[in-house]
């Protein structure tokens, strides 16, 4: 009965073109994480370069994301979608064609990951408000479980698999044109998604338009970009819940993207003597684990203390992090980025449920794009202190810091914001089409402040 509900998604068409050409697009950007980092290093890089050319993808996405939730907002998310998945092809053919021409420079990777950084600032607003347009209220856990179920399978573990096989066996110019094959059928099968019902206005085509702006001719009211940027913030300041996850989410990204992203290859490299395929292999462990913890989350129903089950989830599991530094053992090594890994998985999926059942839908793009932007804020600072700190600080002090920060800051923000009050005061077993609030003045400041 778990497995059936964690399948019902795939009931709806439009839920299996999307889905399908998300995988192949995630697989896709799996075999970018390795190809990068080995493109960079086969081009005489060291860890400052690929330092520069992570934050690069990082400044492209915190810079471009809150524009990207307003158009989730104004614009068909359809649209966007497809855009997005035609500027990867753009980008990553052109990097593939100049690398298997061996014209390709750091400089060409650097520009390249800034736009798929921005690409993926539309992406990302844009998937999460399109998907209670397609599916029913009680369906989108096991959406959100089956998309956290296949990101790690593909992105974190398959895709960095193939990949390190590509680069050792081949070249790294070889793994970023299986990257452009990957964006090349995901673009053909989004194509795909139906336009009568999805190219309309986002705002128009959801229920909640009483909270929706809509002017008193009955069409979606015209405001300006910086006032739809406010009507977002004020939502998300004004609740709890919503502003201290993203507070601990900005700190944790600060402390621990930089070093994985950045220092683990090297500490594959210098305190394990692997290569490629081994930091393929490791980040496919860590993406089972986030798998296989995202298909048991969808399996059942949301968990009555969701905050706090989210929380724990997020603090606890970057403990074992703390000693990545000092570990000289595969399977020690493996089994800390499994364990992080199945953590991140089910708060991420409760997570995303939370935003799609808790706010209100015409915010839901806006809220969605300042959830990755105050997130990520820090993620290309974290990006460029990695390579230098290293080179002062050791390695295990960096990885020691970042797993013992993170745990305390989750258990300040469950305090701070009433997390465990808030879950039993907002259950959210309610009636379909009810979108229960942390703050019962949330929901009429939206409503005065769209007048």
């Amino acid at each position: 009965m778990a497995a059936l509900r964690a399948l019902r998604p795939f009931a709806h068409r439009e839920y299996r073109v999307l889905i399908a050409a998300l995988a192949i697009s995630i697989f896709g950007s799996g075999m970018w994480a390795v190809a990068m980092v080995y493109q960079v290093i086969h081009l005489g890089g060291w860890p400052l370069e690929l330092s520069l050319v992570a934050t690069a993808a990082s400044v492209g996405l915190v810079a471009f994301v809150l524009a990207g939730g307003i158009a989730a907002d104004r614009v068909p998310q359809r649209l966007l979608i497809i855009a997005v998945e035609g500027t990867n092809l753009a980008v990553i053919g052109a990097i593939s064609l100049l690398a298997m021409t061996g014209a390709l420079q750091l400089w060409h990777l650097a520009v390249g990951a800034f736009v798929l950084g921005v690409g993926a600032a539309f992406f990302f607003p844009a998937y999460s408000a399109i998907l209670p347009r397609i599916l029913p209220a009680d369906d989108l856990l096991a959406a959100n479980g089956m998309e956290g179920t296949m990101r790690p399978i593909l992105q974190q573990a398959a895709g960095p698999a193939v990949a390190g096989v590509a680069v050792a066996a081949f070249s790294p110019a070889w793994a970023v044109t299986g990257v452009s094959a990957c964006h090349l059928l995901a673009f053909i099968i989004l194509n795909f998604l139906g336009r009568h019902a999805l190219d309309a206005p986002p705002n128009g085509a959801v229920d909640g338009g009483s909270l929706g702006g809509r002017s008193s001719g009955g069409k979606p009211a015209k405001t300006s970009f910086f006032h739809d940027l406010r009507e977002g913030v004020v939502y998300t300041v004004r609740t709890p819940w919503l502003l201290w996850t993203l507070i601990w989410a900005c700190l944790s990204v600060l402390f621990l993207i930089g070093p994985i992203e950045v220092l683990i290859p090297f500490v594959v490299r210098d305190q394990l003597s692997g290569d490629s395929r081994m930091f393929g292999f490791l980040l496919a462990i860590m993406g089972v684990g986030g798998a296989s913890a995202s298909l048991a989350t969808a399996s059942f129903k949301l968990p009555r203390r969701y905050l706090t089950v989210m929380i724990a989830s997020w603090g606890v599991g970057t403990l074992p992090l703390a000693a990545v530094g000092i570990m000289d053992n595969f399977w020690v090594l493996a089994a800390a980025l499994f364990i992080f890994g199945a953590t991140g998985g089910v708060g991420m999926v409760i997570w995303g449920t939370l935003l799609q059942r808790r706010v209100p839908p015409h915010l839901l793009g806006r809220v969605s794009s300042l959830d990755f932007f105050v997130s990520l804020a820090l993620m290309p600072v974290s990006m460029a202190l990695s390579g230098p700190a290293a080179a002062v600080v050791p390695i295990w002090l960096i990885f020691l810091g970042a797993g013992l920060v993170c745990p305390i800051m989750a258990v300040v923000a469950l305090l701070a914001a009433r997390m465990m009050h808030d879950e039993i005061e907002n259950p959210l077993d309610t009636a379909p089409g009810h979108v229960p609030s942390s703050n019962p003045e949330d929901e009429s400041e939206v409503a005065r402040s769209r007048d």
